[in-house]
């Protein structure tokens, strides 16, 4: 499957928003990385100075995975679908947050093992492979969920969105995502496997043992991306990585959240290179693998506050950062036109 090229963000007008930054009433580089954020978003939106985000949208991909009959989750696999119904009624931690930052949610269930009808306009299956014993998702699949995730984010964008935020919800998906994650960076199962939702040192054993094995697996599809997402990936990671990168592709920034968004991300990037330039990460989440995966991606998070939760909440928070910087760069006035002095000249800053 191909995407089309992905066309960078506007440098022309991140000049012009780097100049004005240096001309609004404040020692320059004093609003710190805010300054960085406000000339990307610039940039994305092709205009200087930016405009507030007015239709910002969080999709949560959901999936189960057959690698949780290994026990690497402190939570059992109907969980998935008890959430995505609490989600769809406003009840997650997703939707209390998102109100916050002033954006919508929707939840899709990509392979959800339960019928759920009502949300299963693109599911692909009813749960992924167990990926320490055989694939993930056979090709047809593969394809179809990366087609379920491009659609998705042409829907969004066909709508109004102009910032999106992918989140996921699956019991398991960690394991899955960090398998990704190891397998494109190179990384030891022991190196970057965490703790995920609160498993206990057993379960640390068992969830690094599902890793190696799968990461075993994989070997042969490192160079290729679609056959890694069909080895050892899942519909759900499919979906997220097509809509991270044709997100892109329709010149939509995108506000990445933790360990499985970033994972996907990883992914999209190599299914249209330069993707990363339209993303930002929202924050760091304490899973090893996902410092790693922002480090490839070239991402510094904009927050750090220890989350781990997934389901978009952490870019969920960040949110409003970005909101900020955006605010800053287009509503401070310029040193001519509040009549303040500027900087005195010949004295170093």
């Amino acid at each position: 499957m191909e995407f089309p090229p992905v066309s960078p963000p506007d440098a022309a007008v991140a000049a012009a928003a780097r100049a004005r930054q240096d001309s609004l009433t404040k020692p320059a580089g004093s609003l710190g990385r805010l300054e960085a954020l406000s000339v990307w978003a610039a940039a994305c939106q092709g205009q200087c100075p930016p405009r507030q985000f007015e239709r910002v949208r969080i999709v949560v991909f959901a999936g189960d995975h057959g690698v949780t009959r290994s026990r690497v989750s402190a939570y059992p696999a109907e969980v998935t679908a008890q959430m995505v119904a609490n989600i769809d009624r406003g009840g997650a931690a997703i939707n209390a947050l998102a109100a916050i930052g002033g954006a919508g949610v929707r939840v899709v269930d990509i392979a959800v093992d339960s019928d759920l009808s009502a949300k299963g306009a693109y599911k692909v299956r009813r749960g992924s492979g167990d990926i320490t014993s055989e694939d993930a998702l056979t090709a047809e699949e593969t394809v179809a969920a990366l087609e379920a995730g491009r659609r998705i984010a042409d829907e969004e964008v066909d709508s109004g969105a102009d910032l999106l935020i992918p989140g996921d919800m699956g019991i398991g998906n960690t394991t899955v995502a960090t398998t990704l994650i190891a397998a494109l960076t190179g990384a030891e199962p022991a190196d970057v496997v965490g703790h995920g939702t609160g498993i206990d040192d057993a379960g640390w054993a068992r969830k690094t043992a599902a890793v190696r094995d799968a990461l075993f697996r994989s070997r042969p599809h490192r160079a290729d991306p679609v056959a890694l997402l069909r080895c050892c990936g899942g519909a759900d990671f499919a979906a997220l990585a097509g809509f991270c990168a044709q997100a892109a592709v329709r010149r939509t920034p995108v506000l990445l959240d933790g360990l499985a968004s970033t994972a996907a991300a990883l992914v999209a990037d190599r299914l249209a290179p330069g993707a990363r330039a339209w993303w930002q990460a929202g924050h760091r989440s304490p899973e090893p693998a996902h410092a790693l995966a922002c480090a490839a991606l070239g991402l510094e998070p904009i927050l750090d506050l220890q989350m781990r939760l997934g389901e978009g909440t952490g870019a969920a928070v960040a949110l409003p950062v970005l909101r900020a910087a955006v605010a800053a760069l287009s509503s401070m006035s310029t040193f001519a036109d509040a009549g303040v002095s500027g900087p005195a000249e010949g004295i170093p800053g």
